[in-house]
């Protein structure tokens, strides 16, 4: 669910137009949030249409399904070197068959795929290398992990200035279950859920 950047009702994501007001929406070519005007006010991207939003998406899509494989190779073969036992708890189970998660910013070049049990911080964690240089971001922040039963979750861990889903506060230690098209926020950082 969105909100109507006219009226402040809720409506559906994939919405052309608010069904209670009929205001046309308008939604950000880089982070994806709803908004009114030329520019994002959050993050000051183009306004574009649903429909020039859906098309720019399958063109990434199509992009990152081709680096996909590489990425995923990398991230394993990094932690495999560099023995980093901290960042990937030995207790949680690598699942086979479970879907990708890829959490990304295009504007900061922010491409995360998720491993499960992963850690994501500032200091600690696979993806550090993104978040070192924020001091928004706590040293561990953030937690990913796959649930058989809710699929793809992240569980903030106590961060100084929150972990948000879809603009929501998460509450520390509580594993929130992400989808398709949903907005994670790592402090002041917005990352863009893809799972396939």
């Amino acid at each position: 669910m969105i909100i109507c950047p006219n009226c402040k009702e809720e409506i559906d994501d994939d919405s052309r137009f608010c069904d209670q007001c009929g205001q046309a929406l308008l939604y950000c070519s880089s982070c994806g949030r709803v908004g009114l005007g030329h520019r994002c006010t959050h993050c000051g991207g183009l306004m574009i249409s649903y429909d020039e939003l859906q098309k720019k998406r399958e063109e990434r899509n199509n992009m990152t399904s081709l680096s996909t494989s590489f990425v995923s190779q990398s991230v394993s073969i990094g932690q495999a070197t560099r023995g980093n036992m901290e960042t990937i708890p030995n207790d949680v189970p690598q699942i086979k068959g479970m879907p990708m998660l890829l959490l990304y910013n295009s504007s900061l070049a922010i491409r995360i795929v998720g491993v499960n049990g992963a850690v994501i911080g500032r200091r600690q964690g696979p993806y550090a290398k993104f978040f070192s240089n924020n001091m928004y971001v706590s040293g561990v922040h953030a937690q990913l992990l796959f649930k058989q039963d809710s699929g793809w979750c992240v569980i903030d861990k106590h961060s100084s200035n929150g972990t948000k889903l879809n603009q929501r506060d998460l509450l520390p230690d509580v594993p929130m279950s992400v989808k398709n098209g949903d907005i994670l926020t790592i402090a002041n950082v917005s990352l863009q859920v893809s799972i396939k």
